[in-house]
């Protein structure tokens, strides 16, 4: 299957191989934690680099609930054949321990030639034996890191990754980190073939998860992509879902519950509480912890209002990736009746609400991607998001400031109108006049900006605008 997008990613790896190929780093190996999301492509993206680099490898992937015994067995026998220069030389070994497992790994790896070692899925090896880490630590020092070995650490749970190298764990301090994001929407564009108008809810419906996104054909419609995929269940778009939570929530738990009941459209404290708690709210004890252990995870994110003002009470919560986002909202509830053959159905619980949907799963890509367009009219910008008050009225979409949570500087201010046939007006434009005036930190002198999926009205007073164009250009390489 060809290999679309991913151009920085392979760049920072080719990068990282050529420090170890050359020796030109503290130490003569290099580790990298490979992070990212559940189904981002990260093992692909690590084979594809190990096949680029022409060097010789072994990629070993652990297996979750398996006995470190068992896993102990197939690291070795992954190693034995591999290309390593070593390989045979493992051949037949037995591992009591993870020490010697990775005192395996350290004889097959060559003394004079680079080689790239990758263990994927590095959570369940931690979750299986808590020697592992330490053991880790242990080859690494006395053995791995003298060798010219680029050693890749891959892992989906973001906050098992993030404490590998946490002070007071074994591997603190040896280790640099990359995280693998979604294809970005220009990736999108490019695999789809669509105009950009298009390609954003097309990344918007498939959250740029590679699988998915080759799933549609390019040139096709998002209505044709739509039915063609609610005629199956076992459809990319259908089942990547389901197996995405499998891997974060292998049971049913209040943690699925509450991401459920934010992927409903609940998004204050109070209301996910309500919702959650069946017969009663859950209550704060219960519910705090359950949302910060899946914003630790990074399914979850938090907004808060963005102006000069500090505001930590008044807190939204937002399902992470739009495709996750996506499926929460149409498609689970949608896979009994594409079971029966009612595709028909699902696609018109999308259309009633689509408009609507994606006018609020717009915003936070908006953001992003105003950050990389305003670096060369406001260039101390570092944060872009919305304001709101606690009855959600006025509510700003866009605020530019120097810094989040609370500003000291507003740079802009402006209004999101993502319509198929409803350009941004002098209503709009009069509204948004009216609305920022609340926002703590904007004054009369404070540019006013669009952005807008079908134009701008001309004659508007705008300081800037900007179209579905300018903002998949954003994220085009060079």
């Amino acid at each position: 299957m060809k290999f679309y997008g991913r151009i920085a990613d392979l760049e920072l790896l080719e990068r990282e191989y050529r420090t170890v190929a050359d020796g030109t780093g503290p130490t003569r190996g290099k580790a990298l934690i490979m992070s990212g999301r559940r189904r981002v492509g990260k093992s692909r993206l690590a084979q594809e680099f190990c096949d680029r680099s022409g060097a010789p490898y072994v990629d070993f992937q652990a297996t979750r609930g398996r006995s470190p015994a068992a896993e102990r067995a197939d690291f070795v026998s992954a190693l034995a054949q591999s290309s390593l220069p070593g390989a045979e030389l493992v051949s037949g070994l037995q591992a009591g321990d993870w020490n010697q497992a990775l005192r395996a790994l350290a004889l097959a790896v060559p003394d004079g030639t680079p080689a790239i070692v990758v263990i994927d899925e590095v959570p369940w090896l931690v979750e299986q034996d808590r020697e592992f880490e330490g053991a880790l630590q242990t080859v690494w020092d006395r053995h791995l890191s003298a060798k010219p070995v680029l050693l890749l650490l891959v892992g989906s749970d973001l906050s098992v990754m993030e404490a590998l190298q946490s002070y007071g764990r074994p591997f603190f301090g040896r280790a640099g980190r990359m995280t693998v994001q979604p294809l970005n929407v220009a990736d999108v564009q490019s695999m789809t073939g669509l105009g950009a108008a298009d390609a954003v809810d097309a990344a918007l419906i498939t959250g740029g998860f590679p699988e998915i996104v080759q799933s549609w054909r390019p040139g096709m419609s998002r209505e044709d992509f739509l039915r063609e995929s609610f005629t199956s269940p076992l459809s990319p778009l259908l089942a990547a879902g389901e197996l995405s939570l499998l891997g974060e929530f292998p049971e049913a738990s209040r943690s699925r519950v509450v991401l459920e009941t934010v992927g409903s459209g609940e998004r204050t404290f109070s209301a996910i509480a309500a919702q959650a708690g069946g017969n009663g709210a859950l209550p704060s004890g219960t519910l705090a912890p359950l949302l910060n252990s899946l914003q630790s995870k990074r399914i979850l994110a938090v907004d808060l209002p963005l102006s000069a003002k500090p505001d930590s009470k008044n807190k939204r919560y937002r399902v992470a990736d739009s495709y996750l986002r996506f499926w929460l909202a149409f498609l689970e509830r949608s896979i009994p009746l594409i079971e029966r053959g009612r595709g028909d159905l699902a696609m018109e619980r999308v259309e009633r609400s689509w408009t609507t949907w994606r006018g609020r799963a717009v915003e936070p890509f908006v953001g992003e991607s105003l950050l990389r367009v305003v670096s060369g009219t406001w260039p101390d910008t570092g944060a872009v998001g919305g304001w709101w008050n606690r009855r959600n009225n006025p509510e700003v979409d866009l605020i530019g400031a120097d810094r989040e949570p609370v500003a000291s500087h507003v740079h802009f201010a402006g209004s999101v109108k993502w319509l198929e046939s409803h350009a941004f007006g002098r209503r709009e434009y009069e509204a948004l006049v009216r609305d920022v005036a609340a926002v703590p930190g904007v004054t009369e002198d404070t540019p006013l900006v669009s952005v807008s999926r079908s134009g701008v009205e001309d004659g508007l007073p705008l300081a800037a605008s900007w179209g579905p164009e300018d903002l998949v250009r954003a994220w085009q390489p060079g």
